[in-house]
């Protein structure tokens, strides 16, 4: 293993924290060498261990039951999460049903960071799921709900956890309350963490120390890095502040075009203001236009997530063998982000999206955010979604197929794209569309529940693009 690097000197030049970390991690995000090594270590990791996952029916679900009365999937514990049933009603008067996850717990994605030679590594997972789509995927180095922590389940202890629930073991570079799916959590978060450690650690089998570079460049791969990492990596400083960032004296937000954090802030505020749908939890049984068998709950036209019941058996794991509902898919989403370049660096064209389970009414999404019901033979227009999917290869700065949360979704992926605006992109924007600076990106997601988890992996792949070397003008 490399050698620790020495402790940096006290007469080295005082630097902006933020700062210092983000030029730390930029040499981390230019040491890349060896990513091709990772997805043949995921191989051998998934040869190593004993991995099935097998659609049952749900009368075989073990610890699980359906709730007289209700018709709701519970844990016999009451813990790790249940499935009910969730009413909203729209501000015209109309409602509409769906299943949703109840999941009120805040779990632990954390990542320990360490330097070795001068160059910060980040001890990464080679994490199963019974999701996953290819079983295991890279993940953070503990991805944990409480009830796992906590070993509700009386299996092993989570390995690491300590050094994401104790004090002073190491210093926190970031630590963030963010949402999950407003689409299939009712106002489910978790707690993101980075904490860099100094001592020895030691190196289990299915856990490796990696660099940014790396991590960046196994993003372009599909189905590789899972979604529990790109959330908390989307948190990091990736770059510094920009000359006359609202982080520098300089400000830039007077440029032509820019807005400033007071005035994003006001009209995503507004945004929730005007909010007026709500919504309330109703019996599993009574969700309207949804069917259930003996092997799935399913809305009649066959558009959203159906809940199925999976039986796993996973050597790696703390429990080795358990049953669970999932959340299926029936399509491939899509996540698309329009970028371009400004006075004040790179700008992102976000929106403000209302879900059904989101904390705070509105959250900002990417540019075109079509994940649960796929992005074709869509009941109304969407904006933009046209341009998007037209970009000439030229414009098309980053596209792959990402899954998401294998724990709560069985084989649910979207395909994440990052487009350049062209000089015929509309400049007139609907009320709910913001252009929204990279910096002012980078300081809105430090304060959590901000921003949709597809808009984090989408902030988490613009920010490996340079260390990719790929194209972008922005």
């Amino acid at each position: 293993m490399a050698r620790a690097a020495e402790t940096r000197t006290a007469d080295r030049p005082a630097r902006h924290p933020s700062t210092e970390t983000a030029a730390r991690l930029a040499r981390s995000a230019a040491a890349a060498e060896g990513a091709e090594e990772v997805p043949g270590w995921l191989a051998d990791r998934r040869r190593a261990g004993t991995f099935r996952v097998e659609r049952i029916p749900f009368d075989r679900l073990e610890k699980w039951h359906t709730e007289a009365g209700t018709g709701d999937l519970v844990h016999e514990t009451g813990r790790f999460f249940a499935i009910r049933g969730l009413e909203v009603r729209e501000e015209d008067g109309r409602t509409w049903s769906q299943p949703i996850i109840c999941q009120p717990e805040t779990g632990i994605l954390g990542i320990l960071a360490k330097e070795f030679d001068g160059v910060l590594h980040f001890l990464m997972q080679a994490k199963m799921e019974p999701g996953n789509i290819g079983t295991i995927q890279l993940g953070p180095t503990v991805q944990a709900t409480r009830s796992n922590y906590t070993r509700v389940h009386q299996g092993l202890a989570t390995p690491y956890i300590e050094y994401f629930l104790a004090a002073g073991r190491g210093t926190v570079l970031t630590d963030v309350l963010q949402s999950e799916q407003g689409d299939s959590f009712l106002r489910k978060r978790n707690r993101n963490l980075v904490v860099e450690v100094t001592g020895e650690v030691e190196v289990r089998p299915d856990w490796r120390w990696l660099t940014l570079g790396q991590i960046h460049q196994l993003l372009a791969v599909d189905n590789l890095v899972n979604m529990d990492a790109r959330t908390v990596l989307s948190s990091l400083p990736l770059r510094p502040p920009a000359a006359g960032s609202a982080t520098d004296p300089g400000h830039a937000e007077d440029a032509e075009g820019v807005h400033s954090d007071t005035e994003v802030l006001s009209w995503l505020n507004e945004l929730k203001t005007q909010q007026g749908a709500g919504t309330t939890l109703v019996p599993l049984d009574r969700v309207d236009r949804w069917r259930r068998t003996e092997t799935e709950i399913a809305h009649t036209e066959r558009r959203h997530q159906r809940v199925v019941a999976v039986s796993v058996v996973a050597g790696n794991r703390e429990v080795t063998r358990w049953t669970q509902p999932l959340l299926a898919a029936e399509r491939t989403g899509l996540a698309a982000l329009v970028v371009r370049p400004s006075p004040a660096g790179p700008q992102l064209l976000l929106q403000g999206l209302s879900q059904p389970g989101t904390f705070d009414a509105v959250e900002l999404a990417p540019t075109v955010q079509c994940v649960s019901d796929g992005f074709s033979d869509l009941p109304e227009p969407v904006p933009f979604l046209d341009l998007v999917l037209a970009a000439p290869p030229e414009r098309v700065l980053y596209s792959a197929v990402l899954s998401e949360e294998g724990g709560r979704f069985f084989r649910r992926a979207n395909r994440y794209l990052i487009t350049a605006a062209g000089e015929d992109f509309p400049a007139e924007l609907p009320d709910r569309y913001r252009w929204v600076t990279a910096d002012q990106v980078q300081r809105f997601i430090q304060f959590g529940n901000h921003f949709t988890v597809e808009a984090r992996t989408l902030v988490t792949c613009l920010g490996s693009l340079r260390d990719r070397g790929a194209r972008w003008s922005a």
